[in-house]
């Protein structure tokens, strides 16, 4: 498959998560997800791997400690991509503040004039929103899902 059908696919199968309710550690479209939920059903539903290595997490995880939990868990399992590389399909990894742990996910949808990205948000559900400039500033990191044979 071309980059560009993978990322198509994966953006297709994310908006098909919008609207889900956000519910913390939940991962099943339609009933509920949380950012990270959302990241694994879309790679689940596209083949990959189930990822049973994750373990049960707060909403304040790694602040105490200050570790990058959710980028060390992005790099064992995804593919880093620069920035300026970013692509529709990739993961974006999100510091909700500056110097602050990285924890919040989300997928580039639509790149160009008008760029997307599609997140679970706390307090809301599964969304679609404008990758506007507040937001691409708390960009911490890239990924890309593996190439799937």
């Amino acid at each position: 498959m071309t980059d560009a059908g993978q990322g198509a696919r994966i953006v297709a199968a994310a908006r098909g998560w919008i609207g889900t309710p956000y519910v913390h550690q939940a991962s099943c479209r339609g009933a509920g997800a949380d950012c990270l939920g959302l990241i694994r059903g879309v790679w689940r539903e596209l083949g990959g791997p189930v990822l049973t290595d994750i373990p049960a997490y707060t909403a304040d995880w790694a602040e105490a400690r200050g570790e990058e939990t959710l980028l060390a868990g992005a790099a064992a399992h995804l593919v880093p991509v620069p920035r300026a590389a970013a692509r529709a399909g990739d993961v974006l990894v999100f510091r909700m503040r500056a110097r602050a742990v990285a924890k919040h996910l989300g997928l580039l949808a639509e790149t160009g004039p008008a760029p997307s990205f599609i997140h679970a948000y706390s307090g809301h559900a599964v969304l679609e929103s404008p990758l506007s400039p507040p937001w691409a500033r708390r960009i911490a990191a890239v990924f890309r899902f593996p190439e799937r044979g």
